[in-house]
């Protein structure tokens, strides 16, 4: 696939900017990582955890795999990406508040990344030039959780040297999942109102 030199500029300055962000988060990571101790006091963890990261290992592959979406995804609006990175850390640090409390401390955007993707793969489900691809990458997505959460994920402890918390990316997926169809049914509703007024 051919990209313009308008769509690259604009991934470019999304990619870019998301990662400065990311960058001076991590910097001062300590103030910005989730503690469920601060979480209701400190509310902009609910964000920022998600931007930090335990070391710049786990930052150099989520920005990688970040950067890699809009172009496995070139037909993902930005302003829809932006949504979703607004929605998704708010809502997985809650997840981890009041349904895995034994969750203390967290950062990274693994988990932030796993509901792009699997957005991503249900939204465009329903085109179908792009149906086959998408089907493949939330297959992927699927099979990489169930593994992880049944077989541990051992070797990227090893490679970025901490602990990898598994239920973040399962957290992530779903709620990816939850607001591709939400977001889907509203568009739906959407074209029945316009159909209906004209």
């Amino acid at each position: 696939m051919q990209y313009s030199s308008q769509f690259l500029s604009r991934q470019i300055v999304f990619i870019a900017a998301c990662m400065s962000v990311s960058e001076c988060l991590q910097l001062f990571a300590e103030h910005f990582s989730y503690w469920s101790t601060h979480l209701l006091d400190e509310f902009w963890r609910w964000w920022t955890a998600h931007w930090v990261h335990v070391g710049w290992i786990r930052y150099a592959l989520n920005m990688v795999a970040f950067a890699c979406l809009p172009f496995i995804f070139p037909h993902l609006k930005n302003r829809y990406a932006i949504l979703l990175l607004v929605l998704l850390p708010p809502l997985i640090s809650l997840s981890f508040y009041f349904c895995i409390p034994q969750v203390e401390a967290y950062a990274g955007l693994s988990g932030v990344l796993h509901g792009l993707y699997g957005a991503a793969a249900i939204y465009f489900l329903q085109f179908n030039s792009e149906r086959k691809f998408a089907f493949l990458v939330i297959s992927l997505a699927l099979a990489k959780v169930l593994w992880e959460n049944f077989m541990g994920s051992l070797q990227t402890s090893q490679l970025i040297g901490s602990p990898v918390l598994t239920e973040a990316h399962w957290i992530g997926l779903v709620w990816g999942i939850v607001l591709a169809l939400c977001y889907m049914l509203y568009e739906k509703l959407m074209a029945q109102k316009n159909q209906t007024t004209d």
